[in-house]
This record gives C-alpha cells, structure tokens and sequence, in this order.
C-alpha cells in the first residue's frame, strides 16, 4: 500500500514541558489534512489494519515559541464492536507517531493516550476526523443542561446538531479551556500513541423515538474501545498494558469510571450485547479534568459547597429549605464513606470538609498562583483581594472568604435531579421514549411533573453503579482498577461540589494508589493550565522514555 504525506500545520499554547519534547496544549490553527487511504474496519471484523493509515505531518508550537514538526501515522474512523448499534458514535481514531523533529521514533512500546471528548454525557462522533485531536461532541455543551434534543434517527445528529457551545466542555480548545485537544497534542509530540474514541450520548434516539445512549450506554462504549485496543496486541501501535484515559467535563467522569471499573462484571452483559472484543477493559491511569460524577450523591454535595451563594441566573438565593435538607443528606453520605484526606489529614466529615478544601486545595491553589506572578502584579491582586492574608510567601484566607470571592453558584436546586425532570441528568437517566427520570429518592418524592408514586424506577440502582466509579473505590473495591489518578478542577468551577474530585482522590489515596490532585487557581469549568505536566506525569508513571533514532 502506497501513504501519501499529508501536512498541516498545529500551534499549541499553554503552560509545562513534554517529556522528551518541550511543548504545551492549546488551539490547532490553520490545520488541514487529507487522505487516500481508508482503514474503517467492517462491522463485523475486529482486527486491526496495521497498515491502513494515511501519513500525515503536524508542527506543534511549544510555550517557548519552538516549533516541532510531527509525522504521523493517522487510522481513520474505524467500528470498534462487532454489533454496533450506531457506528457513528462507536468508532474511534489512532494516530502514532513516527517521526518527532526530523528524527525516527518506534510508538511500538509508547504510553496510549486515550482521550475521550464526552461532553455533558451529549454523543461524541470522530467520523469524519482528518487527524489527531480532531474528533468531538455532538448536540451540546460542557456540562448537562436542559431538555434533551435527540435526532429523529440513528446518525442523523452526528454532525447536524453540533453547537458552538460544544467547545467549551470537550477540551477541544485551548489549554485553558479543556483538556483533551492539547493533551493529544502534547502526547503525539511527546511520542505517544493518540486513541480517540467516539460514544453514544443521552440525546440519541432512532426512528421509534427511543433513546439508545442513556446510561450506561457511554462507558459501555469506552469499555468496548479498550477491550478492541487490547485485543489487537501486537497490530496496533503502543503499549496496550499502559493506556491512560483523559476526558473533562462527563469526560472525565467517564475517564474516571472507566479507571475505577476495570474488568468488572457488572457491564459484560451489555459488552456482549454489542459485540465487544474478548479482552480486558482495564486501563493503567486516569486524567480527569471537572468530573461531573457520584451523580446520585451530587445534588447534596453541591448544596454543602454552594448553598449560601446567589444563583448566576437569578442573583436570588435558592429555596434554602430544600438546600438545607440536602446539606443533612450531604452529611449522611460523607460520614458513609469513611474516607481519610491527604496529607494526614484525618477523617473527612460534612463539619471539617471546608477546613481540608482550603489547607489541601485552596491555599496552595492560590499561593502557586500568587507565586507565579511579579512582584507588582502580585501586589496589584492582593490589594483588589483583601481576603487573602499574603505572608512568608504563603496564602491563607477563610472558607466563607472564598465563597464570596467566587461569588454566584451555577446552578439552581437541586442541581442534578431537578425535581421537574430539567436537568441534562434527568435525560441521562431516561429508557425507552421516557427522555427524562429521577434518579434519586429525594427529588422523586418531590417531583412536579405529576410523577405515578413518586419512586424511581426499578432499573436506577443498578445505572447509578454503572455510572459511579465511587461504587468500584468505596462499595465493591475493584482491584482491576487504575492506580495512578491525575485530578483537576478550577476554584471557581460551581458545575459540581468540590468535594466530588476531593472524594474521588481520598478514595484512590486509601487504597494506596498514586494520587496527583490539585486545583486551579481562579479557573472555571474546563480549565487545563498545565498539560505539558499531564504528560510529563504519564511518562513517569508508565517509566516511558522516549526513544529517538
């Protein structure tokens, strides 16, 4: 088979170093690519095509203004299950370098960086991807908001439905605004092997008006796109025993699942109802960048971080009794999980959960930033931020201070289970021509759409386990689970809790695994302000060194 080179051009922006090749994450300008070869895989055949790749080139422009010139092997859209229900969604791209620089690289034992670009549990296609980082979401933003707008019919929302709001939650666009676009391109120049996969979302349904990605069709997807890496071993490029997910948004809640859930039994029904390869689905590291995850637990947890402040939409308070009854389930819930905070810091309790957010996260979130500044802007920042008490080059402030620094909450209440079946969630959780469910015994009861018994269905329990990689950390501990996480969130993100990463890394952190946490300063929804670290943290955690001939 003949490859022509194809080159385009990506300029990368952010903050942090490659490992092997300087670099940062950011914004692909003036890209193009073409190609004369087709390696999309029949639906009935799981093997890989080594060699059904178009060979494509890249320059990569680092934070330092150096430029970085990568060639590429790019596999187009290619049907990872064998019975797939919607192979516009259950499909995926790899691309493996194999030139960095001017110099030969062998991708063959690389780190696999598996990026997802799940946003607001929406579908995400990479059908028509020309290259790396090029896939994307479907059909909404960054995180679940609002009725579902499903197509009438399979595909039919693949690329109709796209919304300019979709950048914001997918990464797809610069290192400050998500994740996963400069983390590929960051880890192709880095020479590691780039898996993108595509997966159902909530808002499809077919021509019957059913809903065929709600719960728990996207990590379903995700498992069937490792097991089909894993089991072409050998055929395709990099290390399948070192994959690490990345994902922002639902993303990373997937990304996170997807870590926790490794090989458990609990999904193989559905698997096998698609025709997923006979491997494991086991991953060796999560990013997770925002997860919007523990959804059943979420409404109380945001009530606890966010209670007191004025609604973004509104400028009013919400209904403080219904907050305050979550806060007690909140407390109910933390005290069950009998999680222990980093640096020794003790039990996590609903009374001292504020205390550790701001000794673990806050202050050194802030004072990193305050650090990084000069002196007079450092100056300038503290005088228009006079909760911050500046001393011995450290930041100390209260909680209720950073509450009203950050100011308005995003979201009404509850926040996930609305309780007229409004939010993104709801949609999540819907089966059959049902778009929209309660999926959790608080809001059921207080429905207002006129819900017959005021319970949730039968089936929910078992979706919730599907959904939440705190069942596989706290209830079930799975020990085929990952054991290095990469967790970030912004302070100012009021998407979700706090806690809800904070939890996820002290449930890792017990169990011994390797835990690498931490918040960015003043940043909202989406935020990545060190990629160039992510990858340096992969090769360190994989013991990858790059080899260049």
């Amino acid at each position: 088979m003949k490859h022509r080179t194809v080159k385009r051009r990506t300029v990368v922006m952010g903050i942090g170093a490659t490992a092997g090749v300087a670099a940062a994450g950011g914004t692909a300008l003036n890209a193009q690519a073409s190609s004369d070869s087709s390696s999309a895989s029949s639906s009935n055949s799981l093997v890989f095509d080594p060699d059904g790749y178009t060979i494509l080139t890249t320059t990569v422009t680092d934070t330092d203004g150096n430029d970085h010139s990568v060639t590429y092997h790019f596999w187009k859209a290619i049907t990872y299950v064998a019975k797939p229900v919607d192979e516009t969604y259950q499909s995926l791209i790899v691309s493996a370098p194999v030139e960095i620089d001017g110099k030969t690289v062998d991708p063959t034992n690389a780190p696999i960086l598996f990026a997802n670009s799940v946003g607001g549990y929406m579908p995400s296609s990479v059908a028509d991807a020309t290259g790396v980082g090029a896939g994307g979401m479907s059909g909404g933003g960054g995180m679940p908001s609002g009725a579902p707008t499903g197509s009438a019919a399979p595909s039919a929302s693949a690329s109709a439905s796209a919304s300019a709001s979709a950048s914001n939650a997918n990464g797809n666009t610069n290192a400050t605004g998500g994740a996963t676009a400069s983390n590929q391109l960051l880890a192709l120049a880095a020479g590691y092997v780039v898996v993108e996969p595509g997966a159902r979302g909530r808002t499809l349904k077919n021509s019957s008006g059913e809903y065929y990605g709600t719960a728990p069709a996207a990590i379903v997807d995700l498992k069937a796109a490792v097991r089909y890496v894993k089991s072409n071993m050998g055929r395709i490029p990099g290390d399948v025993e070192r994959i690490v997910s990345a994902g922002t948004s639902a993303g990373g809640a997937l990304s996170s699942l997807l870590g926790a859930s490794g090989d458990s039994p609990i999904y193989d029904k559905y698997l096998k109802e698609i025709g997923a390869a006979d491997a494991s689905d086991a991953i060796f590291a999560v990013g997770a960048w925002c997860p919007i995850t523990d959804l059943e637990h979420a409404d109380c947890a945001y009530e606890w971080n966010w209670g007191s402040n004025v609604t973004q939409s509104t400028g009013k308070v919400v209904d403080q009794t219904v907050s305050k009854e979550l806060q007690a389930q909140f407390a109910e819930y933390q005290a069950s999980l009998k999680l222990r905070g980093l640096s020794r810091f003790g039990a996590l309790t609903a009374r001292n959960y504020d205390a550790y957010l701001v000794r673990q996260y806050l202050e050194p979130s802030a004072t990193r930033y305050l650090t990084d500044l000069s002196d007079s802007d450092r100056a300038a920042y503290l005088a228009k931020n006079t909760f911050i008490t500046w001393s011995g080059g450290r930041a100390a402030f209260t909680w209720d201070d950073f509450l009203t620094h950050v100011g308005a909450r995003k979201k009404t209440t509850p926040a996930f289970d609305a309780f007229d079946l409004s939010a993104g969630e709801n949609n999540l959780f819907g089966a059959g021509t049902t778009a929209n469910r309660h999926f959790t015994a608080y809001s059921a009861k207080n429905d207002t759409t006129g819900l017959s018994g005021k319970r949730v269905a039968s089936d929910i329990p078992e979706k919730l386990h599907l959904m939440n990689p705190m069942f596989h950390l706290v209830e079930k501990v799975n020990g085929r689970r990952s054991k290095h996480w990469w967790i970030r969130l912004g302070t100012n993100d009021s998407d979700t809790s706090h806690v809800i990463s904070a939890n996820l890394a002290a449930a890792a952190n017990g169990l011994g695994d390797e835990v690498n946490h931490l918040y960015y300063w003043d940043q909202g929804h989406g935020a990545n302000t060190d990629p160039g670290d992510f990858i340096t943290w992969i090769a360190k955690v994989t013991g990858h060194k790059a080899k260049k001939k």
